[in-house]
């Protein structure tokens, strides 16, 4: 559990100096995976938000340039949130930097402990995946 807790407060930290809180990065992550757009609902539904939480949370990654929204026209209720450039380059970096720092840990493992490490994330994950 001590690992857990570490390792978001290391996320937190590096988010931080990207000026991202973990949520926000979530976002523009979701939006980066549908494609650079999603509806504000959906996007509540997969972070195990309500509308308004996520509203709020999109409000402020679009003051900070990194989203837009746009009402459907055929449904005024209905929002959608569309990534910008900033964001996306936003995330990339972040992206970046963590699959970096991922890389420079992985090699101080040998390689067959490596492989090791790999068989058995690779059984997890599909463990968890049903």
């Amino acid at each position: 559990m001590q690992m857990v807790l570490d390792g978001e407060k290391r996320l937190s930290a590096v988010l931080a100096q990207h000026d991202l809180t973990p949520p926000q990065f979530y976002v523009l992550k979701t939006l980066t995976e549908q494609g650079g757009r999603c509806n504000i609902g959906l996007m509540a539904r997969l972070h195990g938000l309500t509308n308004p939480t996520m509203t709020g949370l999109v409000k402020r990654l679009e003051v900070s340039g990194l989203v837009t929204r746009q009402h459907d026209p055929a449904d005024r209720r209905a929002v959608s949130v569309m990534l910008t450039a900033q964001g996306q380059a936003r995330y990339d970096a972040v992206r970046d930097y963590l699959l970096a720092q991922l890389r420079e840990a992985l090699r101080l493992i040998p390689a067959d402990e490596r492989a090791r490490l790999r068989a058995y994330l690779t059984a997890y994950a599909s463990l968890i995946m049903l």
